[in-house]
């Protein structure tokens, strides 16, 4: 039901498979042929039911904390409804930069790689989509922080959901290659990009050290993944313009 649900979906239906979705909300205009149940990954209510005689799981879903607990409820309901295949989308530098929400990604990889199931884990950059909402926020700042080192790969989530789509209909891979944006970016680049499309003035720029272990981790690029990633094609300047179209298109 999420930004990246959202695109995954509609693939799987498209390829003619019957698909449940585990939500804490249901929509309350349900899509034809797709089955929805109310359950919590953090509390296990409703988790078995949802597992129930499914051939393959695709976890999604995502928190500022909590993630490993969250895959480990998900991973033992999944194991007593012999699942044969589990995907999880995690996120890249999930072992290299010492962060405590990165660390429940990697927690969260170990437990499904240690489940005894077949499984495959993806790791991806940053989607657009939050990309731009760090970037929006930041515009509205009197001054535009600007992390020194800091640099970010932004990748499409409707490409990151058709590599997904692929490998759920596919064998258990393992660990396969990152997927991530097809440019690096450091945040005033970003920032840029986004006043130019919208006709934002130019704010003055605060230099910012990140400090510790996290901010050498980022201004060595560990959060980037430079060699042997599956590289998307949509830009960041793309992304923005296609969604400033339909606003433009309205006025």
């Amino acid at each position: 039901t999420g930004t990246l649900g959202g695109h995954v979906v509609p693939l799987l239906r498209a390829a003619g498979h019957q698909v449940r979705i585990l939500t804490r909300r249901p929509p309350s205009a349900a899509d034809d042929g797709v089955e929805y149940v109310t359950g919590d990954l953090l509390t296990g209510a409703g988790v078995d039911a949802a597992v129930g005689g499914v051939h393959t799981v695709l976890h999604l879903a995502g928190g500022p904390k909590g993630d490993d607990e969250a895959t480990r409820t998900l991973v033992r309901a999944a194991a007593r409804a012999g699942v044969r295949h589990l995907v999880y989308i995690s996120v890249v530098g999930a072992d290299t930069v010492p962060l405590a929400w990165l660390r429940t990604k990697l927690e969260s990889e170990r437990a499904i790689a240690d489940s005894g199931i077949g499984w495959t884990v993806l790791r991806a950059a940053q989607f657009h989509e939050l990309t731009l909402t760090m970037v929006e926020k930041m515009s509205r700042l009197p001054v535009l922080p600007a992390p020194g080192g800091l640099r970010l790969q932004p990748v499409a989530a409707r490409e990151v959901a058709e590599r997904l789509a692929e490998l759920t209909l596919a064998e258990p891979s393992g660990r396969v290659p990152d997927m991530t944006g097809p440019e690096v970016h450091d945040l005033a680049s970003l920032a840029g990009s986004y006043r130019e499309v919208h006709g934002r003035r130019r704010r003055p720029r605060l230099p910012v050290r990140i400090p510790g272990k996290a901010g050498r981790a980022y201004r060595s690029g560990a959060n980037l993944t430079l060699a042997g990633a599956l590289v998307s094609k949509l830009t960041w300047a793309e992304f923005l313009t296609e969604r400033a179209e339909p606003a433009g298109r309205g006025r």
